[in-house]
């Protein structure tokens, strides 16, 4: 009996912090746009999800990256913390969360690594502070969840990798890294790629909008649903059935997504080993929703859950450019 008061006491303190929830509010219909880094700006890292592991060195090796680059690097309190999967309990990875989105002396929030927990810590976020000194939020996966609710804020922010992408050196990430120093340093990001034979071609611009395809579906219904009526739409995923995939994407088509896309992008969607589950490719499933659409669109595109997973910036205007031998991406 003592140990569920104490977790009620616990569960209590956290729910009744000073800070305020999101609430009510309407969906933004211009994005921010933080300001560009110069150089000697400091750049917070925090876990909002899966616990960091200080033992496979891949802060060290995104602090020699900021530090070549002419940033600062910056640790939380409880950057290292752990419980179970999470980096440290809700409490300890909501007041990380909540301290860089109100300290103004930070430029940008890099998130660690995704896993999953953020969802878990954003009822309570305050963005009263933020909205005085916006900062950019990078990282991807799990933290699909940050860019949707920032989105809704009317905030742009940043789809890239993140230091737990560093655990192995790979020459194949030179292009994911050097997308990313670029957007450090507010360079356009170009793309250039070879077209996909299943791509549909055509031209589109439109404000980019999206992430991990598992997290948008898990927010269908919630206030931090995004609405992509006439954006660019992009998602991806990773190690998923089939006929997972079949059943979220049809979760999108049901919800309207597909209906007034100007373009739909598909980075890195793998699926689990010998999976022939529905006799369908994830191609294929998401074809039969979109093909008749008039909208272009774009298969294996160098971003997400693969090694290449180049620099996006959401809630800013891109252009896509996709005919039968390339594939052209800017912002």
């Amino acid at each position: 009996m003592k140990k569920v008061i104490s977790l009620f006491i616990l569960f209590s303190v956290f729910s009744c912090k000073t800070h305020q929830p999101v609430g009510n509010f309407q969906p933004a219909t211009r994005w921010i746009s933080p300001p560009v880094l110069k150089k000697g700006d400091s750049v917070l890292y925090i876990a909002p999800a899966g616990n960091v592991n200080p033992e496979k060195k891949y802060m060290q090796r995104a602090d020699s990256l900021l530090q070549l680059w002419g940033y600062a690097a910056k640790y939380p309190k409880n950057l290292y913390k752990k419980s179970f999967t999470f980096g440290g309990t809700d409490y300890e990875r909501f007041t990380d969360l909540q301290q860089a989105l109100d300290n103004p002396n930070i430029k940008a929030i890099w998130c660690a690594r995704g896993g999953y927990g953020s969802v878990r810590i954003i009822d309570n976020l305050d963005f009263t502070e933020f909205k005085k000194y916006p900062k950019w939020l990078i990282g991807f996966s799990d933290i699909t969840v940050l860019h949707s609710i920032l989105h809704q804020q009317g905030f742009q922010s940043v789809h890239a990798i993140m230091p737990i992408s560093l655990t192995r050196p790979n020459s194949e990430r030179a292009t994911a890294i050097q997308s990313i120093r670029d957007f450090y340093a507010g360079n356009v990001l170009r793309y250039e790629i070879p077209s996909d034979s299943l791509n549909i071609s055509g031209k589109a611009k439109g404000v980019l909008v999206g992430g991990n395809l598992s997290l948008l579906v898990s927010l269908l219904g919630s206030k931090y649903q995004i609405n992509p009526s006439g954006k660019i739409l992009y998602l991806e995923d990773v190690g998923e059935y089939t006929y997972s995939y079949d059943r979220m994407l049809y979760a999108l088509k049901n919800a309207g997504y597909f209906e007034h896309l100007k373009g739909l992008i598909v980075g890195g969607a793998s699926v689990k080993k010998d999976d022939d589950f529905i006799g369908e490719t994830v191609k294929e499933i998401v074809l039969k929703h979109v093909a008749n659409k008039g909208y272009p669109v774009i298969f294996e595109f160098p971003a997400g859950h693969v090694v290449d997973n180049r620099t996006l910036i959401f809630g800013k205007k891109a252009k896509i450019n996709v005919n039968k031998s390339k594939v052209v991406f800017e912002q």
